[in-house]
């Protein structure tokens, strides 16, 4: 399945589509293995997430907050090593779930892009989201994901020019990344007021769906996304929820959240 089948099935049932973040190899890579399963079934086995964004823990992030650089510090002091991301997507992959992976360039340029590629899809992967890469400097990119058939899944923020937003957009296939505030990951009391604005914006400069992140938490704050995005991205929850309850408080939060974006 590529990623605008998975979009549309959810615009089938007239609702967005649930995309849930947990860095590999937290707390352990067994342990994130059982994490994502609980993301993928809910508690009822029926209401998972649509797509799971598989985090490579980094040290020197730019984009994450305190939370996720707790449990990306939490996965990099248990020995997760770069190789592990892929058996991580083949256990998703192998359960029937939509698996993309969340990095930061610099692994994917260590490892080589069009390795990269070519062993995500080998392990049933179907994406990568580059918070840190810019069309514009990812020709190697662009040529590697084209080569292999990995969808690319670039940024957009409310500080995108009209211009910059046109260049992503053209670059991105899967969906397209939102943020709907400036500023790194996290938990916050209320979505960002320019998120509904970035995305009307973008729709202006292509068809790809539009994903929402940074700040959903609860069912309330999914439904509000749902109302005007295509999907709804949550990360720093998931991760709070799976240090406070473990698999059964993630299986608890995605079926809120399930049931937030069929609420709209």
């Amino acid at each position: 399945m590529k990623l605008r089948e998975v979009f549309q099935e959810c615009r089938e049932e007239q609702r967005a589509a649930l995309i849930g973040y947990l860095p590999a190899g937290f707390p352990t890579v067994d342990g994130s293995k059982e994490l994502f399963q609980a993301m993928l079934t809910g508690t009822d086995g029926a209401t998972g997430c649509d797509v799971v964004e598989v985090g490579i823990p980094f040290s020197d992030p730019v984009m994450d907050g305190p939370t996720i650089q707790a449990a990306s510090d939490k996965a990099l002091r248990a020995g997760f090593r770069l190789r592990d991301v892929f058996d991580v997507v083949s256990s998703i992959a192998e359960a029937g779930g939509n698996a993309v992976v969340m990095t930061y360039w610099n692994p994917v340029h260590r490892y080589g892009p069009n390795a990269f590629a070519r062993d995500l899809k080998a392990a049933g992967g179907l994406g990568v989201i580059t918070p840190d890469l810019i069309p514009d400097e990812g020709e190697d990119w662009i040529a590697a994901t084209d080569e292999h058939g990995v969808d690319r899944i670039f940024l957009v923020a409310p500080s995108s020019t009209e211009e910059r937003l046109a260049l992503t957009a053209k670059a991105t296939t899967g969906f397209v990344y939102a943020t709907s505030v400036m500023g790194v990951t996290g938990a916050r009391e209320s979505v960002g007021s320019a998120a509904a604005g970035l995305v009307q914006r973008t729709r202006a400069h292509t068809d790809l769906p539009i994903g929402v992140g940074l700040g959903v938490r609860n069912g309330a704050h999914a439904a509000e996304v749902a109302s005007f995005a295509d999907g709804v991205i949550v990360g720093s929850a998931f991760v709070t929820r799976a240090e406070q309850e473990g698999a059964d408080g993630v299986r608890e939060l995605t079926a809120e959240l399930a049931r937030g974006v069929r609420s709209r």
